[in-house]
Protein backbone atom coordinates (compact mmCIF):
# COMPACT_ATOMS: atom_id res chain seq x y z
CA UNK A 1 0.00 0.00 0.00
CA UNK A 2 1.55 3.41 -1.06
CA UNK A 3 2.14 5.69 1.98
CA UNK A 4 -0.58 8.52 2.38
CA UNK A 5 0.78 12.00 1.55
CA UNK A 6 0.16 14.22 4.09
CA UNK A 7 1.15 17.50 2.43
CA UNK A 8 0.95 17.48 -1.05
CA UNK A 9 -0.58 19.80 -3.66
CA UNK A 10 -2.21 17.71 -5.83
CA UNK A 11 -5.97 16.92 -5.47
CA UNK A 12 -7.22 14.42 -2.87
CA UNK A 13 -9.03 11.05 -5.16
CA UNK A 14 -8.95 8.95 -1.90
CA UNK A 15 -8.71 8.86 1.73
CA UNK A 16 -7.05 6.61 4.47
CA UNK A 17 -8.98 5.66 7.72
CA UNK A 18 -7.16 4.78 10.44
CA UNK A 19 -9.21 3.75 13.14
CA UNK A 20 -7.62 4.09 16.14
CA UNK A 21 -4.63 6.65 15.80
CA UNK A 22 -3.11 6.20 19.51
CA UNK A 23 -4.36 2.44 20.03
CA UNK A 24 -3.85 0.95 16.10
CA UNK A 25 -3.32 -2.64 18.12
CA UNK A 26 -7.63 -2.15 19.45
CA UNK A 27 -8.68 -3.45 15.99
CA UNK A 28 -6.95 -6.94 16.64
CA UNK A 29 -9.29 -7.70 19.70
CA UNK A 30 -12.31 -6.23 18.62
CA UNK A 31 -12.65 -7.60 15.00
CA UNK A 32 -14.14 -10.50 16.66
CA UNK A 33 -16.84 -9.46 18.94
CA UNK A 34 -17.91 -7.12 16.28
CA UNK A 35 -17.91 -9.53 13.02
CA UNK A 36 -20.11 -11.54 15.45
CA UNK A 37 -22.56 -8.91 16.32
CA UNK A 38 -22.71 -7.83 12.11
CA UNK A 39 -23.76 -11.19 11.24
CA UNK A 40 -26.37 -10.98 14.44
CA UNK A 41 -27.45 -7.59 13.10
CA UNK A 42 -27.67 -8.44 9.63
CA UNK A 43 -29.66 -12.22 10.79
CA UNK A 44 -32.08 -11.27 13.05
CA UNK A 45 -33.35 -8.17 10.79
CA UNK A 46 -33.63 -10.46 7.94
CA UNK A 47 -35.39 -13.63 10.22
CA UNK A 48 -37.60 -10.42 10.98
CA UNK A 49 -38.33 -9.31 7.96
CA UNK A 50 -38.88 -12.57 6.37
CA UNK A 51 -41.24 -13.64 9.32
CA UNK A 52 -43.10 -10.83 8.72
CA UNK A 53 -43.50 -11.21 4.74
CA UNK A 54 -44.40 -14.58 5.27
CA UNK A 55 -46.83 -14.64 8.14
CA UNK A 56 -49.46 -12.94 7.08
CA UNK A 57 -51.34 -12.53 10.79
CA UNK A 58 -48.42 -9.63 10.62
CA UNK A 59 -49.52 -7.94 7.40
CA UNK A 60 -50.29 -5.02 10.16
CA UNK A 61 -49.32 -1.42 9.98
CA UNK A 62 -47.57 -1.22 13.64
CA UNK A 63 -45.36 -3.96 11.79
CA UNK A 64 -44.82 -2.73 8.74
CA UNK A 65 -43.30 0.12 10.51
CA UNK A 66 -40.92 -2.49 12.66
CA UNK A 67 -39.82 -3.59 8.97
CA UNK A 68 -39.38 -0.52 7.95
CA UNK A 69 -36.81 0.06 11.07
CA UNK A 70 -35.22 -3.21 10.24
CA UNK A 71 -34.34 -1.69 6.64
CA UNK A 72 -33.37 1.32 7.81
CA UNK A 73 -30.72 -0.43 10.52
CA UNK A 74 -29.49 -3.29 7.13
CA UNK A 75 -28.84 -0.63 4.73
CA UNK A 76 -26.75 1.82 8.14
CA UNK A 77 -24.80 -1.06 9.00
CA UNK A 78 -23.67 -2.52 5.54
CA UNK A 79 -22.73 0.70 4.60
CA UNK A 80 -20.27 1.00 7.65
CA UNK A 81 -19.46 -2.30 9.08
CA UNK A 82 -17.91 -3.76 6.09
CA UNK A 83 -15.56 -1.58 5.60
CA UNK A 84 -14.52 -1.25 9.21
CA UNK A 85 -14.08 -4.83 9.09
CA UNK A 86 -12.16 -4.79 6.19
CA UNK A 87 -9.77 -2.73 7.63
CA UNK A 88 -9.58 -4.91 11.16
CA UNK A 89 -9.21 -7.89 9.23
CA UNK A 90 -7.12 -7.01 5.78
CA UNK A 91 -6.06 -3.79 6.40
CA UNK A 92 -7.58 -2.28 3.67
CA UNK A 93 -7.34 1.55 4.66
CA UNK A 94 -8.40 3.09 1.67
CA UNK A 95 -11.84 4.83 0.22
CA UNK A 96 -12.29 6.74 -2.68
CA UNK A 97 -13.62 9.80 -2.47
CA UNK A 98 -17.18 9.18 -4.17
CA UNK A 99 -17.27 6.20 -1.34
CA UNK A 100 -16.21 8.31 1.44
CA UNK A 101 -19.02 11.05 1.02
CA UNK A 102 -21.83 8.10 -0.48
CA UNK A 103 -20.84 6.41 3.37
CA UNK A 104 -20.79 9.71 4.96
CA UNK A 105 -24.72 10.55 3.06
CA UNK A 106 -26.06 7.34 4.30
CA UNK A 107 -24.95 8.13 7.86
CA UNK A 108 -25.92 11.52 8.45
CA UNK A 109 -29.41 10.82 6.84
CA UNK A 110 -30.01 7.34 8.14
CA UNK A 111 -29.92 8.14 11.66
CA UNK A 112 -32.46 10.47 11.70
CA UNK A 113 -34.62 8.10 9.73
CA UNK A 114 -34.51 6.30 12.59
CA UNK A 115 -35.43 8.66 15.02
CA UNK A 116 -38.20 9.28 12.67
CA UNK A 117 -39.57 5.87 11.95
CA UNK A 118 -39.46 5.54 16.12
CA UNK A 119 -41.55 9.48 16.16
CA UNK A 120 -44.20 7.77 13.84
CA UNK A 121 -44.51 3.99 15.79
CA UNK A 122 -44.66 6.23 19.17
CA UNK A 123 -47.67 7.95 17.30
CA UNK A 124 -49.18 4.54 16.55
CA UNK A 125 -48.98 3.24 20.00
CA UNK A 126 -50.51 6.56 21.13
CA UNK A 127 -53.68 6.39 18.69
CA UNK A 128 -53.98 2.49 19.00
CA UNK A 129 -54.05 3.26 23.27
CA UNK A 130 -55.47 6.16 23.33
CA UNK A 131 -58.25 6.41 20.48
CA UNK A 132 -58.73 2.45 20.06
CA UNK A 133 -62.27 2.53 18.14
CA UNK A 134 -60.34 4.95 15.65
CA UNK A 135 -57.12 3.01 15.54
CA UNK A 136 -58.27 0.81 11.92
CA UNK A 137 -60.02 3.96 10.48
CA UNK A 138 -56.50 6.08 11.04
CA UNK A 139 -53.59 3.97 11.36
CA UNK A 140 -54.20 1.62 7.56
CA UNK A 141 -51.56 1.07 5.09
CA UNK A 142 -52.14 4.04 2.83
CA UNK A 143 -50.51 5.56 6.83
CA UNK A 144 -48.01 3.58 6.34
CA UNK A 145 -47.09 4.37 3.19
CA UNK A 146 -47.28 8.43 2.96
CA UNK A 147 -45.44 8.04 6.55
CA UNK A 148 -42.55 6.16 5.44
CA UNK A 149 -42.48 8.51 2.13
CA UNK A 150 -41.89 11.06 4.41
CA UNK A 151 -39.68 10.00 6.66
CA UNK A 152 -37.13 8.91 3.79
CA UNK A 153 -37.96 12.32 1.62
CA UNK A 154 -37.56 14.82 4.70
CA UNK A 155 -34.04 13.44 5.87
CA UNK A 156 -32.36 12.65 2.54
CA UNK A 157 -33.42 16.10 1.23
CA UNK A 158 -32.36 18.35 4.30
CA UNK A 159 -29.51 16.07 5.07
CA UNK A 160 -28.09 15.72 1.79
CA UNK A 161 -26.17 19.72 2.15
CA UNK A 162 -23.88 17.83 4.82
CA UNK A 163 -22.10 15.37 2.20
CA UNK A 164 -22.71 17.74 -0.92
CA UNK A 165 -20.59 20.98 1.17
CA UNK A 166 -18.06 18.74 2.05
CA UNK A 167 -17.80 17.21 -1.04
CA UNK A 168 -17.24 20.68 -2.51
CA UNK A 169 -14.40 21.57 -0.16
CA UNK A 170 -10.82 21.63 -1.64
CA UNK A 171 -9.09 18.68 -0.09
CA UNK A 172 -5.35 19.31 -1.07
CA UNK A 173 -3.55 18.15 1.85
CA UNK A 174 -3.66 15.78 4.25
CA UNK A 175 -5.47 12.42 2.98
CA UNK A 176 -5.66 10.62 6.30
CA UNK A 177 -8.67 10.10 8.29
CA UNK A 178 -8.23 9.79 12.09
CA UNK A 179 -11.91 7.64 12.61
CA UNK A 180 -13.36 4.37 11.27
CA UNK A 181 -15.89 6.05 9.19
CA UNK A 182 -16.24 9.19 6.67
CA UNK A 183 -17.41 11.51 9.41
CA UNK A 184 -18.38 14.82 8.19
CA UNK A 185 -16.17 16.52 10.64
CA UNK A 186 -13.15 14.08 10.45
CA UNK A 187 -13.04 14.52 6.62
CA UNK A 188 -13.77 18.27 6.27
CA UNK A 189 -11.23 18.67 9.04
CA UNK A 190 -8.46 17.84 5.93
CA UNK A 191 -9.90 20.01 3.61
CA UNK A 192 -7.93 23.27 2.65
CA UNK A 193 -10.94 25.22 3.14
CA UNK A 194 -12.98 27.04 5.58
CA UNK A 195 -15.95 24.54 6.29
CA UNK A 196 -17.64 26.32 9.41
CA UNK A 197 -20.79 26.74 7.05
CA UNK A 198 -20.53 22.27 6.95
CA UNK A 199 -20.34 22.07 10.56
CA UNK A 200 -22.98 25.01 11.49
CA UNK A 201 -25.15 23.16 8.93
CA UNK A 202 -25.12 19.70 10.37
CA UNK A 203 -25.17 20.84 13.58
CA UNK A 204 -28.75 22.99 12.82
CA UNK A 205 -30.45 20.41 10.92
CA UNK A 206 -29.13 17.22 12.89
CA UNK A 207 -30.39 18.50 15.59
CA UNK A 208 -33.78 20.20 14.81
CA UNK A 209 -34.63 16.77 13.06
CA UNK A 210 -33.31 14.83 16.03
CA UNK A 211 -34.81 17.27 18.85
CA UNK A 212 -38.55 17.97 16.89
CA UNK A 213 -38.69 14.03 16.82
CA UNK A 214 -37.48 12.98 20.43
CA UNK A 215 -40.25 15.91 21.61
CA UNK A 216 -42.83 14.76 20.28
CA UNK A 217 -41.93 10.98 20.85
CA UNK A 218 -42.30 12.35 24.62
CA UNK A 219 -45.35 13.96 24.22
CA UNK A 220 -46.59 10.50 22.87
CA UNK A 221 -46.01 9.02 26.03
CA UNK A 222 -47.05 11.56 27.79
CA UNK A 223 -50.26 10.97 26.94
CA UNK A 224 -50.21 7.38 26.34
CA UNK A 225 -49.09 7.41 30.26
CA UNK A 226 -51.84 9.87 30.99
CA UNK A 227 -54.42 7.35 29.56
CA UNK A 228 -53.27 4.47 30.94
CA UNK A 229 -53.65 5.33 34.25
CA UNK A 230 -57.57 6.16 33.81
CA UNK A 231 -57.53 2.36 33.23
CA UNK A 232 -59.63 0.74 36.08
CA UNK A 233 -59.05 -2.88 35.02
CA UNK A 234 -55.48 -4.14 36.01
CA UNK A 235 -55.37 -6.31 33.09
CA UNK A 236 -55.84 -3.73 30.17
CA UNK A 237 -53.34 -1.66 32.35
CA UNK A 238 -50.88 -4.27 31.93
CA UNK A 239 -51.53 -4.91 28.17
CA UNK A 240 -51.21 -1.75 27.42
CA UNK A 241 -48.09 -1.19 29.08
CA UNK A 242 -46.82 -3.99 27.17
CA UNK A 243 -47.92 -2.76 23.48
CA UNK A 244 -45.74 -0.24 24.23
CA UNK A 245 -42.74 -1.54 26.35
CA UNK A 246 -40.48 -2.80 23.88
CA UNK A 247 -40.79 0.27 21.32
CA UNK A 248 -39.96 2.31 24.97
CA UNK A 249 -36.70 0.31 25.34
CA UNK A 250 -35.58 0.49 21.76
CA UNK A 251 -35.99 4.40 22.17
CA UNK A 252 -34.14 4.83 25.76
CA UNK A 253 -31.21 2.63 24.28
CA UNK A 254 -30.95 4.49 20.69
CA UNK A 255 -31.20 8.11 22.79
CA UNK A 256 -29.28 6.82 25.27
CA UNK A 257 -26.17 5.36 22.78
CA UNK A 258 -26.58 8.93 20.82
CA UNK A 259 -26.10 11.03 23.63
CA UNK A 260 -23.07 9.53 24.83
CA UNK A 261 -21.74 9.49 21.62
CA UNK A 262 -22.38 13.21 21.43
CA UNK A 263 -20.72 14.21 25.01
CA UNK A 264 -17.79 11.98 23.82
CA UNK A 265 -17.34 13.85 21.06
CA UNK A 266 -18.17 17.11 22.84
CA UNK A 267 -15.31 16.14 25.41
CA UNK A 268 -12.88 15.13 22.79
CA UNK A 269 -9.75 17.00 24.36
CA UNK A 270 -10.03 15.30 27.62
CA UNK A 271 -10.56 11.66 26.53
CA UNK A 272 -8.19 9.44 24.51
CA UNK A 273 -10.13 10.57 20.54
CA UNK A 274 -10.08 6.63 20.31
CA UNK A 275 -12.85 5.99 22.66
CA UNK A 276 -15.79 8.60 20.84
CA UNK A 277 -14.58 6.70 17.23
CA UNK A 278 -15.12 3.14 19.00
CA UNK A 279 -18.46 4.42 20.50
CA UNK A 280 -19.23 5.62 17.33
CA UNK A 281 -18.85 2.48 15.19
CA UNK A 282 -20.62 0.63 18.41
CA UNK A 283 -23.62 2.83 17.23
CA UNK A 284 -24.04 2.04 14.17
CA UNK A 285 -23.93 -2.03 15.02
CA UNK A 286 -25.55 -2.56 18.21
CA UNK A 287 -29.16 -0.83 17.95
CA UNK A 288 -29.80 -2.79 14.35
CA UNK A 289 -27.93 -5.72 16.64
CA UNK A 290 -31.03 -5.37 19.58
CA UNK A 291 -34.28 -3.95 17.89
CA UNK A 292 -35.42 -6.73 16.36
CA UNK A 293 -34.18 -9.42 19.17
CA UNK A 294 -36.11 -7.18 21.79
CA UNK A 295 -38.89 -7.02 19.71
CA UNK A 296 -39.00 -11.01 19.14
CA UNK A 297 -38.86 -11.55 22.64
CA UNK A 298 -41.35 -9.13 23.63
CA UNK A 299 -44.17 -9.21 21.09
CA UNK A 300 -45.88 -12.29 21.51
CA UNK A 301 -47.54 -12.16 17.96
CA UNK A 302 -43.58 -12.01 16.43
CA UNK A 303 -42.89 -15.18 18.17
CA UNK A 304 -45.89 -17.42 17.38
CA UNK A 305 -45.29 -15.70 13.69
CA UNK A 306 -41.96 -17.32 14.04
CA UNK A 307 -42.81 -20.55 15.46
CA UNK A 308 -45.08 -21.41 12.61
CA UNK A 309 -42.70 -20.71 10.06
CA UNK A 310 -40.30 -23.00 11.89
CA UNK A 311 -43.19 -25.81 11.75
CA UNK A 312 -43.88 -25.54 8.33
CA UNK A 313 -40.32 -25.76 7.19
CA UNK A 314 -39.71 -28.50 9.59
Amino acid sequence: MTSPSNYSSAPVSEFLLICFPNYQSWQHWLSLPLTLLFLLAMGANAILLITIWLEESLHEPMYYLLSLLSLLDMVLCLTVIPKVLAIFWFDIRSISFSACFFQMFIMNSFLPMESCTFMVMAYDRYVAICHPLRYPSIITGQFVAKASAFIIARNSLLLSPVPILSAQLRYCGKNVIENCICANLSVSRLSCDNFSLNRIYQFVAGWTLLGSDFLLIFLSYIFILRAVLRFKAEGALVKALSTCGSHFILILFFSTILLVVVLTNVARGRIPMDIPILLNVLHHLIPPALNPIVYGFRTKELKQGFQKLLQRGL
